[in-house]
This record gives C-alpha cells, sequence and structure tokens, in this order.
C-alpha cells in the first residue's frame, strides 16, 4: 500500500484496520457519550439530558404548576419522539424519580397516581399516572424564551432543545444526582435549598469565601427522608473542601412507655434511599437467628408515615445499646457518599468543591442575567421604533390617510414622506381603525416613555458588573423566600448532631447467652457442648487423643489461646463448632501455625493481669485487655525467636504477691511480683538464670499462703517455709522442695 492509498477512500468503501484500533477508537466514542449526555449532571442546572428533556416537553405541553395534569404516556411519547430517542421504560422511570418525596428533595415533577413508595413498590404503568410540573421545576425553566440559553437541534433536526435551563433555583446541590459512567462515578447528596442560598449570597458578599466558612452555612446534606446525621464536624467540612467524602446517616427513633415498666421502641423516619420492607425483613432474619437476643419482635406499622416498633424482650434491656446494635447489623445506619464529579459549563467533567460548584452556579446566573437583559433590550428598542412610527402617523393622520387611500405603493410613500424605517411603515399600515381614537395616542405616549426609561436603565445595568450582582442577589433571596427554611418544604428534615462516642456494644446483644462447656484436645481439636459439665468418659475424642483443656463458659465469653510463638489469640464462645462431633482443628478457627502449639487456653476476664514468660527465662506482666486481638492472625505479645519460644503463663489472683520459677533443672526461685515489670509487648527481663537447659513452667501466689502444686490426680501439696528458696530476679535458685511433681509443673 503507497502514500496515495492511505489518503484516499477506498472504492468499495472498505478501509483496513487493526482490532485494537477500532475498538479503542468506538469505545472511547462511547465513554465519551456516556460520560456528557448520560451519567454525569451540568454543575450549571443539575440535570442529565433525559431529566432536561422530560422537563422541557413538559413545559412545551404546557403543564404548569397551575394547570391540569395529563397522562404521563403522553409526556414520555413526546420526549422519546422528539428529544431521546431511548427505551420508554427508563425514560419514564426517570420521570418516576422526578415524582417521588422520598427519593427527591425538592420534586421536579407533581404525580397523580401510584408513583411508588418507601418500601420499594414500583409505580403504575405510565397509562394510568398523571404528571405535571412544580413550581420548583417552573423556577428552573424561568426565562428559557429569553435568549437565556442556547439551543440545538434534536437528534433528528426537526427540532431544538436547551442545552442548558436558566436554573433560577440551585439544583444540583439541593436535589443531588448519582450515575456510574465509563471510568467516572458521581454521588451528591440532596441539601437544604434555603443554606445553599445563604451560602451563595454570602459568596456574592465576599467571592473570596473559602470551602470551611460556607460549610458553616450548609452545615450538611437535608435528605427528604429526614434521619439523623452524626458525621464528625471535621469530615463534614473536608469533604466539602475537596468535593469527597462520606456521611453517616442514621434512623430517627425513640421510646413509648406502655404500661407496667414496658417500652418499645418507635423508628420514624428512615436512612437515604433505604427500603424499609426489607430492612424489616432483615431485622426479622437477625432474631430467628438469634443475633438479636434483645430484641423479640419488629412491627411495621407505618400508613402515609413511617412507623417502625421495634419490641423489646424484656423491660431490663436497655434502648442505646439495642438500637446500637441494630445500627451495625442493619441498615438504619447507612453513609451517603459525596464525589462532587459534574460537567463544567463548557462540558468537561471533573471533581469540584463546595465553593466551586456554587461559584459555577452564580456565573451561569450571571450569563442568563446578561442574555436576558439583552433579550429585552432588543424587544424595548423595537418597540420604541414601532412607538416612534405610530406617534408620527397621529401626528400627521390626515396626509397618512390620504397616502393610504390613494398611493399605489403606501409602504413607499410613507417611508419617503415622514422619513419612516421599514418597520415603522408596515407597522402603520397593519394598524386597526379602532387604535386612531385619541386615547390610544396618550397610551403610546406614556408606553414610550416607561419603555424608554425601562432602556436606560438596562443599558446602566449592562455596563454595572456590581449592579448586576445585586440584581442576582435579590433573584436568589426571592428563591430562598418561595423554598427556604421558612416553608413548608424547604424547613431542614435532616437533624445534625455530634458524633457519638464509639462505645463498645456488649456481646450479650448478638449473641443469646447460654452456658457451655469448652473443650480442647492435646492435638488441638477444640468443640463446645451445651451447660456445664464434667469431662468424662461419654465425651470421647479421635483415636490416640485425649483432653487437654476442659472450660466453664458462656457464650458470650471470649476465649484466650497462647501459643508458642508468642501470639494471643481471641475465639468467642458463640464461634467454638457445637454438636456431637469431635469439633474442629483449632488451627482452622485462629491463625495457629503448624509449627506451634498450645500452651494455654482461659476463659477472657476484663481487667486481669497475667505473666508471660519464654523458654530462656524472659518474661514479664501484660494486662488480658491489651491482648484481645480483632483479627483471626491474633496479637503478638511476647517476642520470640530463633530457638527461644514461648513457655508459661501464670494468671495473677487478687492478693498475690510473690512469683515462683523453676526450671528443668528442677532449681526454685521466689521473688516479688513488684519486680517485674508490666508491658503490652516485648521480650521482658531475666526471670531466673540457667547454666543448662531452660525454663520449665512459673506460678504467681501468695506468699502467706505458701507455695502450692499439684502432686498427683485431684491432689495438691502446699510448701509454707519458703525462705531457702527466696531470692532476687534472675537468680539461679536452688532445688525444689522433696517431694516436688515429677512433672517438674507447677499445675
Amino acid at each position: 500500500m503507497n502514500s496515495t492509498d492511505t489518503l484516499d477512500p477506498p472504492a468499495d468503501g472498505i478501509r483496513d484496520t487493526t482490532l485494537v484500533d477500532a475498538l479503542s477508537e468506538r469505545y472511547l466514542a462511547y465513554a465519551m457519550s456516556t460520560i456528557t449526555s448520560r451519567s454525569l449532571p451540568d454543575v450549571r442546572d443539575g440535570l442529565k439530558p433525559v431529566h432536561r428533556r422530560i422537563l422541557y416537553a413538559m413545559r412545551l405541553l404546557k403543564l404548569d404548576p397551575g394547570q391540569g395534569f395529563k397522562k404521563c404516556a403522553r409526556v414520555i411519547g413526546d420526549v422519546i419522539g422528539k428529544y431521546h430517542p431511548h427505551g420508554d421504560q427508563s425514560v419514564y422511570d426517570a420521570l418516576v424519580r422526578l415524582a417521588q418525596e422520598f427519593a427527591v428533595r425538592y420534586p421536579l415533577v407533581d404525580g397523580q397516581g401510584n408513583f411508588g413508595n418507601i418500601d420499594g413498590d414500583n409505580a403504575a404503568a405510565m397509562r394510568y399516572t398523571e404528571a405535571r410540573l412544580t413550581a420548583v421545576a417552573e423556577a428552573l425553566l424561568s426565562g428559557l424564551d429569553e435568549d437565556s440559553v442556547d439551543f440545538r437541534d434534536t437528534y433528528d433536526g426537526e427540532e431544538s432543545e436547551p442545552l442548558v435551563l436558566p436554573a433560577a433555583f440551585p439544583n444540583l446541590l439541593a436535589n443531588g444526582s448519582s450515575g456510574i459512567a465509563v471510568g467516572m462515578a458521581t454521588s451528591i447528596p440532596p441539601h437544604n435549598a434555603g443554606e445553599l442560598c445563604d451560602a451563595a449570597l454570602h459568596l456574592i458578599k465576599f467571592p473570596n469565601a473559602t470551602a470551611t466558612k460556607l460549610s458553616e452555612l450548609v452545615p450538611g446534606p437535608d435528605f427528604p427522608t429526614g434521619g439523623v446525621m452524626v458525621e464528625p464536624r471535621e469530615s463534614v467540612v473536608e469533604a466539602y473542601k475537596t468535593g469527597r467524602g462520606s456521611f453517616r446517616l442514621r434512623a430517627r427513633w425513640g421510646t413509648e412507655d406502655i404500661g407496667r415498666g414496658q417500652y418499645q421502641i418507635v423508628i420514624t423516619e428512615m436512612p437515604y434511599q433505604v427500603q424499609k420492607a426489607k430492612l424489616v425483613e432483615k431485622i426479622a432474619e437477625l432474631i430467628i437467628s438469634k443475633r438479636l437476643p434483645m430484641l423479640a419482635d419488629v412491627r411495621d406499622e407505618s400508613a402515609d408515615d413511617v412507623r417502625l416498633v421495634l419490641e423489646p424482650k424484656s423491660r431490663t434491656v436497655e434502648a442505646a445499646p439495642l438500637m446500637e446494635t441494630l445500627f451495625r447489623l442493619t441498615d438504619l445506619e447507612v453513609r451517603a457518599s459525596l464525589n462532587l464529579n459534574v460537567l463544567s459549563a463548557d462540558g468537561k467533567p471533573g471533581v469540584m468543591n463546595l465553593r466551586e460548584t456554587l461559584q459555577a452556579f452564580l456565573d451561569h446566573r450571571h450569563v442568563v442575567l446578561v442574555r436576558r437583559s439583552n433579550f429585552r433590550l432588543e424587544k424595548i428598542e423595537h418597540r420604541l421604533e414601532v412607538l416612534g412610527g405610530y406617534l408620527i402617523a397621529f401626528l400627521n393622520l390626515d396626509e397618512v390617510i390620504r397616502i393610504i387611500r390613494e398611493e399605489d405603493e403606501p409602504k413607499a410613500e410613507l417611508m419617503k414622506a415622514f422619513e419612516l424605517s421599514e418597520v415603522q411603515a408596515e407597522a402603520i399600515l397593519n394598524m386597526r381603525l379602532r387604535s386612531l381614537r385619541r386615547l390610544e395616542e396618550e397610551g403610546l405616549r406614556t408606553e414610550h416613555a416607561d419603555l424608554t426609561a425601562e432602556k436606560k436603565l438596562l443599558k446602566a445595568l449592562l455596563k454595572n458588573e456590581k449592579q448586576r450582582w445585586g440584581v442576582i442577589a435579590d433573584e436568589i433571596k426571592e428563591t430562598r423566600k418561595n423554598f427556604g427554611q421558612k416553608t413548608e418544604l424547604g424547613k431542614r428534615r435532616t437533624e445534625i448532631t455530634d458524633a457519638p462516642e464509639v462505645a463498645e456494644v456488649p456481646i450479650e446483644s448478638m449473641v443469646e447467652k447460654e452456658p457451655i462447656t469448652v473443650i480442647c484436645s492435646e492435638k488441638g481439636w477444640i468443640r463446645a457442648v451445651k451447660g456445664h459439665v464434667e469431662v468424662g468418659e461419654e465425651v470421647r475424642f479421635k483415636e490416640g487423643d485425649r483432653a487437654r483443656f476442659a472450660l466453664h463458659a458462656l457464650t458470650t465469653d471470649k476465649l484466650v489461646l497462647f501459643a508458642t510463638n508468642g501470639r494471643f489469640y481471641t475465639l468467642g464462645g458463640d464461634k467454638v463448632p457445637r454438636g456431637r462431633g469431635q469439633g474442629e482443628p483449632v488451627r482452622l478457627l485462629t491463625g495457629l501455625g503448624n509449627d506451634d502449639d498450645i500452651i494455654d487456653l482461659l476463659v477472657h476476664v476484663p481487667g486481669r493481669k497475667l505473666i508471660v514468660a519464654s523458654s530462656d527465662g524472659r518474661g514479664f506482666v501484660v494486662p488480658e485487655d491489651q491482648l484481645i486481638a480483632q483479627t483471626k492472625t491474633g496479637k503478638q505479645v511476647l517476642n520470640v525467636s530463633g530457638d527461644r519460644e514461648a513457655q508459661a503463663l501464670a494468671v495473677i489472683k487478687d492478693g498475690d504477691d510473690a512469683i515462683a520459677c523453676v526450671g528443668e533443672n528442677r532449681k526454685l526461685i521466689i521473688f516479688g511480683l513488684d519486680e517485674l515489670p508490666e508491658m503490652g509487648r516485648g521480650r521482658g527481663v531475666v526471670l531466673q538464670k540457667y547454666k543448662d537447659g531452660n525454663l520449665s513452667d512459673i506460678q504467681s501466689f501468695k506468699r502467706a499462703d505458701g507455695l502450692t502444686w499439684a502432686a498427683g490426680v485431684n491432689r495438691t501439696r502446699t510448701e509454707n517455709d519458703l525462705l531457702a528458696w527466696e531470692g532476687k530476679r534472675a537468680q539461679a535458685g536452688r532445688m525444689a522442695p522433696k517431694g516436688f511433681a515429677v512433672t517438674n509443673r507447677f499445675s
């Protein structure tokens, strides 16, 4: 193929190209179309093309707020036939959303009929529903016939449609928007229009106002379904500064006294975009699965308002912990995201912050004001030209009548005789005879004077930018008066409160409390049996295995496992396998490695302290509250490496004041508990020195009670005269007393 072949199109219309080039070219075109014509709203009027076309089509159908309704099918037919050649159902869904009071903060469509509900039920078919515009939509469309915005041809070239609406209402932030494009998305929660007007007025007065100051005037979103926003103030300010963030939203709830010391919880406002019916199903599932043992029942008593009744299991159940549990487990608490990704005035997508968004709205209103003023000025100048011709005709009425009656070309003769323009001559020729009355002449002179004065004002306005911003401020004040906080539609619905303290929800609120016996075998198989029982012959193990640990616990308890790698693993009592089987390997339930072994297994007691020690005789005191692991991998507490490994664990009981250490060489040393440091993690200090061998076991005890050790099955022995073994930490010690356990361990 030579160079000329690449310049001239092929005769058969087929052009050779690689698949990669063809795909990239077409996908890029698709991506741009999705971004600019479908998914992202315009920063000026806050609308996507489909919504803009719906409102424009309804305006042409004269569906103004004061007029009657028309079938939605009629509206959809005009929209898809003239402006938006897409599926009728998708367009109808867009119209329905504009009419749903629970979905849009300031509805743009006034619907009559079934338009769906907060339970997630769909609207009736378009042939059954009717619609007209609301006052908010009328404000968005105001001035459309006054050359305030540009128009473009529709897809077939037979009609024209506006590129953007004049938008006397801050619709982008007031109603919000959401959409997913190719490689980008937008998510804008609704806000209070009155607060947005306050911020816009402040920005007009102080053009250099920061996003921090504006966020004081716009404290947060205002959702159509109300609710309570509990996001920290600094997070809200940061979101408005960057245009990205999220807001924590909760349902509004309260309690009702139903007598005899009992009460019920009533939810009156739902979080935004949460379907009530699905929420009730979720709460019912949690009750059935016993994950909400504090809750007895849930009932939906809603009519036109929301009324969700939660019945606690008993009068002793506190409402706050119960609701905190529900907030964590259900959509009674959600996060509303903020991603101010919009199309700018020149059609470029990008993320704006609060200040930039408000400034773009004000700049658009300024452009609209200038264009409307120029349009009005042209109309006035044309009317003044016509009035000038009328007045000349009244002054020379007899001659004008003669020329019209006698001349073959009266228009040209009038223009020549009285130096009229073509427009003036045409207007005189079209004048009705009834207009020749004396009173009409006086009316023309009055109109001429009024229009001349208005023309002067408009010219002064177009020359004075400060005066124009004053007019825009007056328009915004009018919008605030019509849709602000003092109106029924505009008063704030979402309450903004301080972020709640992160309270520890008691596990009892999520797990049914019942006694269990946890059994762990020597080979690491763990299980739980119902009730507090003794491990006897009826508890069976795999061949070659036997019981190692048997603990009486509750399903709400936490189990703490200490391993030779120095890690503590945490396992919920309700997570221990139940049933008649032999359980499951503890390594599958925790992150315990195959080369590591269990040293001890305890039921967690808050506030208790433990002593941990390694095989080389180093150790320290650790608060038990600090070793609870939040993940399956456990928490490293005792640092070990090489041949060293964790060797022993001792529980410090109330009144304990001494520690006993015994080595593999059977030497025993006793020293004060106060000689050990309290740490959260580390190697610790030397407990006992060894010439050969390692640490065997440790024990915490009370000197006055003596040192006790196991001397056989269900037998113990106590030594009270301990002076021979008393010493200081890090000494070698002396041989253990006669009769000390042959296992070289205290228990």
